[in-house]
């Protein structure tokens, strides 16, 4: 199996949970997220290029398409960029503290720990 193969399972998977978000109406901002994707991505370059530099890992030419970023495949990039949708996509959909109010949506419980009595 390609590792193209393999990411197809993983961002297939994270469209889902991203997708779901988005239909019930928790999706996250997705301005932060292309940050946060754009920061990871310049993060993954790096230390990619250097653990396959210093011979840490390596990959089956076979397996891979052929397309690289520096020394690291392209296929590599296909994690970070799962991860930056995926996290805030749950984080979102399972119902996390909603930092505009400092409430749990799930509870509706206020997380800043001030009392109204």
């Amino acid at each position: 199996m390609s590792y193209w193969a393999l990411n197809a399972f993983f961002l297939a998977a994270v469209a889902l949970v991203a997708l779901a978000a988005v239909m019930t109406g928790r999706s996250p901002r997705w301005r932060p997220l292309a940050l946060a994707a754009i920061v990871l991505l310049a993060t993954t370059a790096v230390f990619d290029n250097v653990m396959i530099g210093i011979g840490l890992v390596d990959y089956n030419p076979d397996l891979i398409s052929g397309a690289f970023i520096g020394i690291a495949p392209l296929e590599d990039f296909a994690y970070a960029v799962a991860a930056a949708v995926l996290l805030p996509s749950l984080w979102h959909l399972l119902g996390g503290p909603d930092r505009a109010t400092g409430s749990d949506r799930s509870t509706g419980s206020d997380r800043s720990g001030s009392s109204d009595a």
